[in-house]
């Protein structure tokens, strides 16, 4: 298989390849250019209901940390095949108790051409201490862009998704 399998190809995959019982229900995977990155539910903690907000923050990021250690093995061995099959680095996380935790990401780098008012923004975010370099406050700016306008985004990739399954009907190409 090459790098341009499908999301429907590559979630079906870790479906019938992902261990039973690992997650509460099919994991969220998404697929870019180069990286494969599988987050799955873990079941919440049983504590007493007077249990407080402190004991059920240690709870979950042991039951996290302990799913980390437990699947390694079998979750590297799994990123193999998948990388080789995809062509794709394949990253992992879990949500719980409504947080996020990803264990490994790729940071990929992409390069740019700006202007001088866009390196005076982020030489702005430098010299004050909100990053450590250029491409730490270029992160850090789209990031922004991507929590603020998550819905517009959204919209985007939805139309983007129509416009490919309007090319899957058209004529084949020569």
């Amino acid at each position: 298989m090459s790098q341009h399998a499908t999301h429907d190809e590559i979630t079906g995959w870790f479906a019938g390849r992902l261990t039973d019982g690992w997650f509460a229900g099919a994991p969220e995977i998404t697929v870019d250019r180069e990286e494969i990155l599988v987050v799955g539910s873990l079941a919440d903690v049983e504590l007493p209901a007077d249990a407080s907000d402190a004991a059920r923050a240690a709870a979950r990021a042991s039951r996290i940390e302990r799913f980390r250690d437990e699947s390694r093995g079998t979750r590297m061995a799994t990123a193999e095949d998948a990388q080789h099959r995809f062509r794709k680095i394949v990253s992992w996380g879990v949500v719980l108790g409504g947080e996020r935790t990803l264990f490994t990401t790729a940071g990929i780098p992409a390069m740019t051409r700006l202007r001088q008012p866009e390196r005076i923004v982020l030489d702005t975010l430098v010299e004050a201490g909100v990053a450590r370099s250029r491409s730490d406050a270029l992160a850090w700016c789209v990031k922004l862009v991507g929590e603020h306008e998550s819905e517009w985004i959204g919209r985007l990739r939805d139309a983007l998704g129509a416009v490919e399954e309007a090319r899957k009907g058209g004529p084949a190409s020569a």
